[in-house]
């Protein structure tokens, strides 16, 4: 019986590799250069899901005082805001991305926020207001694998205003290992959906039950966790405006793009699933993929 045959695991390259000597039908997680050499290729075809998550910038040094970098200026995450909005458009991954306005734009009860506009001029005076007017060493930034080239794109943005940061890419599992065990340091790069009703490895990384916490925010814990108790729809939705000092408040820089999570499709594929399950990331639902008469 002739099978779709999937691959993930692996590097980027390899995943490609085997795409375009016929080894496998369907490969995930492809970005940068590794999915524009895919779309070039004849025969092979890039298709993108569209999860709820989006990138953001995680500074788990701000809850640390001995901190003498991000405590100061990423305390202050407005300085961050404005530069990540546009450090992540959508040519940084295959062009698929699209603007998002909400950090959870696809999950019911978000809410929805108005992008801040890309101003390196305001990020530059919230910096010298927090007293780093000629900026300042924020470390390493890791980005989420296998998001490096996005991660690159972050590493420019910044330090455009004064950030500096120097890129170390993980591989994903070490990766997780490492942020969920507090080890890693200076910038991290997440991508996630984060809710008060899923696991505790959605959650955001300033709740209590979030896995890659590194602090809690008092008032927000609490809005999440009275959403996850109330059982009266209206309740739950909260009111349909934002609290203007919700960004006040926010302890994470957010890029309010809803990233593409692209993939490679191989010539024998008739249907591969993509986007079928809105907000899924992977093939589905099994029993409709197809494979093309006679391959």
């Amino acid at each position: 019986m002739k099978r779709l045959v999937f691959r993930s695991i692996t590097d980027e390259s390899t995943r490609a590799a085997a795409l375009k000597a016929g080894e496998v039908d369907i490969v995930y997680l492809l970005s940068g250069p590794t999915a524009q050499e895919i779309k070039r290729t004849p025969g092979l075809q890039l298709v993108a899901a569209r999860p709820p998550g989006v990138p953001y910038l995680d500074l788990p040094e701000q809850w640390d005082p001995k901190s003498h970098g991000t405590t100061g200026a990423f305390g202050s995450p407005r300085a961050t805001r404005s530069t990540a909005r546009d450090s992540t458009r959508p040519r940084r991954s295959g062009s698929r991305a699209r603007p998002a306005p909400s950090f959870r734009a696809l999950l019911e009860f978000s809410r929805a926020y108005e992008p801040p506009p890309y101003d390196p001029a305001l990020a530059k005076k919230l910096l010298a207001e927090a007293g780093y007017a000629h900026g300042f060493d924020a470390g390493d930034l890791t980005p989420f694998p296998p998001y490096f080239s996005m991660g690159e794109a972050l590493v420019n943005y910044l330090q455009a205003v004064g950030i500096r940061t120097r890129l170390r890419t993980m591989e994903r599992a070490a990766f997780l290992t490492a942020w969920r065990e507090k080890k890693l340091r200076g910038v991290i790069m997440g991508l996630g959906a984060p809710a008060a009703t899923r696991p505790p490895a959605s959650r955001p990384t300033w709740s209590k039950n979030g896995i890659y916490s590194s602090g809690v925010v008092p008032e927000i814990e609490d809005l999440f966790q009275r959403q996850a108790r109330e059982l009266d729809r209206k309740k739950a939705r909260g009111p349909a405006a934002p609290d203007p000092g919700d960004h006040a408040r926010a302890r994470d820089a957010r890029a309010h793009l809803r990233a593409g999570f692209l993939w490679g499709v191989g010539p024998r594929v008739e249907e591969a699933g993509v986007d079928r399950i809105k907000g899924f990331s992977y093939s589905a639902p099994y029993e409709d993929l197809k494979l093309k008469p006679g391959r």
